[in-house]
């Protein structure tokens, strides 16, 4: 089978690989769509977290199921020719994190196209308890699955209440994806860019109610003046980028709280009497759970999800190589960029 590889950064090689015999417990999966993320984007430039090269890229993944055991159907309810959305995060199972229902931070986790290869590929076996099956969506929907999942994940971990002043930093898929789940928990969102057109993008499909136009970094007097004079309950970082992470200390309301759900690498400092006066609450957000995965799936059938404001851009499997730098450089008319395998 053909296969997409990261030999170094900047570096892409098209090469044939083997398909290996289907383990127990596992299935053969025939990958139709591949979304394309930071993730990929930081791991090209040679900025990824938990990263190595070579590596095969690839965890937003809409596939078909094409091989699997009798015994591995019937135990998961799965069959030869299932639409899936594939949960790219494996987990060790005994870990104290895994015990306690929180295998998305799994202490052994092995994230598809971070950890080890990932999906960039035409086939990909996969442990079964790991695919999700929408026979109603499509490839394009199912390989958006993965990254509203991280959005959703974000927000529930916030304890979001309706009428909360949320402030979103970070216009791209996952910001927009937080929004999303922001509105319908019915806060009041304002989303931060240093892009007018991802903010005009935002505005127009409905994912914001204050639109934050950085400059050179957010100001607590400008954000009160945008949200009737309150600074936000809940602040979502999402940009990786260690500046904008550190200034959420002086933008958060007293008795608010911080998530950070991107990262980047290197060392976090804040000046404790300020986070300690605020009786701030900070928290990571890392990857979602199962559940997160069956939720967005439900909502994408059910219509409340409507996937057309994600995808801005298509590109041909073969075609990745050459064309996948265009898509850094147009970063601020890129949304969600799907590959057709």
């Amino acid at each position: 089978m053909k296969a997409i590889e990261l030999t170094s950064p900047g570096n892409f090689l098209i090469l044939e690989k083997e398909i290996k015999d289907l383990l127990p417990e596992s299935v053969l999966v025939k990958i139709h769509t591949i979304g394309l993320c930071g993730t990929d984007f930081h791991a090209f430039r040679g900025k990824q977290p938990f990263f190595s090269y070579p590596r095969i890229l690839g965890h937003e993944l809409g596939a078909e199921v094409v091989k699997i055991m009798p015994e591995t159907s019937e135990k998961y309810n799965i069959k030869i020719g299932d639409k899936v959305s594939i949960e790219p995060y494996l987990n060790c199972g005994t870990c104290q994190a895994c015990l306690s229902n929180r295998q998305n931070c799994c202490e052994q986790i092995r994230v598809l196209g971070v950890h080890q290869d990932g999906g960039m590929c035409e086939y990909l076996q996969v442990p079964a308890s790991k695919v999700h099956v929408s026979n109603k969506l499509s490839f394009d929907q199912l390989a958006l699955v993965e990254t509203l999942g991280i959005g959703l994940h974000a927000v529930k971990r916030s304890q979001l209440r309706q009428g909360d002043t949320v402030l979103i930093v970070g216009a791209g898929p996952i910001g927009l994806g937080i929004a999303n789940f922001a509105k319908s928990y019915g806060a009041k969102v304002c989303l931060a860019d240093f892009s007018k057109s991802r903010l005009d993008y935002a505005e127009k499909k409905g994912l914001l109610d204050f639109p934050y136009l950085v400059n050179a970094q957010i100001e607590p007097e400008d954000l009160k003046s945008l949200m009737n004079d309150k600074l936000p309950d809940v602040i979502f970082d999402a940009t990786g980028n260690k500046n904008s992470m550190a200034n959420t200390f002086n933008l958060i309301s007293h008795g608010g709280k911080i998530v950070f759900v991107g990262l980047f690498t290197g060392e976090m400092e804040f000046n404790d009497p300020n986070f300690h006066k605020r009786e701030t609450t900070l928290m990571g957000s890392r990857n979602s759970l199962p559940e997160d995965f069956e939720e967005i799936i439900k909502d994408m059938e059910n219509g409340k999800i409507d996937s057309q404001i994600w995808i801005t851009h298509h590109v041909a499997f073969d075609d990745l190589p050459k064309e996948f730098s265009s898509f850094i450089d147009s970063k601020d008319s890129v949304i969600k960029v799907i590959v057709n395998v």
